[in-house]
């Protein structure tokens, strides 16, 4: 299983600071969307450049405009981006549509997506994108009773190649491994910690164990 950090930070020196501690650790570095917008397409070339033998994957959270926003990010520098699940399928088949032509992968990010994951997963992994992101976000982890576990389950029961992202800690990612993942995707718990590079270097060991 891969591990990956989301530099979820809001300026381009905090995120090349970050990337900096933690990249010998971690598989593949993203953008986080605020970072996106905040810092602009730019910094997708400047940490690819900074880190050129990993993977950079630019959480767009596309919705609209699927091919063109996706082919502003592949130019730009990016291995990965992302389209929301939740988006028309048209959206969807755009973002491909610019993978395959800059021979780069499309993420389906199921965020906000609850009820029907399972087949909605099932049905955007039909579309052509290489995994589907099954995705907690912030407001969703904050709300009382949430749990990593409906997000492993979902996974299991897909049966389709997947990453999990959304409270992933020392304590989680060796869950987060046997239900199958593919990418482990870290934030808070790399960002946060009073060593990110120490932080990621053990949540990596747990991801391969």
């Amino acid at each position: 299983m891969r591990l990956q950090v989301a530099l979820d930070v809001l300026d381009l020196p905090s995120a090349l600071t970050l990337a900096g501690q933690v990249a010998e650790h971690v598989d593949i570095l993203e953008l986080g969307t605020p970072l996106v917008k905040s810092a602009g397409i730019a910094a997708v070339s400047a940490i690819k450049a900074a880190h050129p033998d990993k993977l950079v994957f630019v959480d767009l959270k596309t919705a609209d405009a699927g091919e063109l926003e996706a082919a502003l990010a592949f130019e730009a520098g990016a291995d990965l981006v992302t389209v929301m699940g939740a988006a028309d399928d048209d959206t969807v088949r755009g973002a491909v549509a610019a993978g395959r032509k800059y021979g780069k992968q499309v993420v389906a990010d199921m965020i906000t997506v609850v009820e029907g994951r399972v087949a909605r997963i099932r049905e955007v992994s039909k579309l052509g994108v290489s995994f589907v992101e099954i995705h907690a976000g912030l407001d969703e982890q904050a709300r009382p009773g949430y749990t990593i576990d409906t997000l492993l389950e979902d996974g299991r029961l897909a049966g389709v190649p997947f990453s999990i992202a959304g409270g992933i800690k020392i304590d989680t990612i060796g869950a987060v491994r046997e239900a199958g993942a593919t990418v482990a995707v870290a934030g808070g718990a790399i960002y946060n910690a009073a060593d990110p590079g120490a932080a990621a270097k053990e949540l990596k060991k747990r991801a391969t164990a």
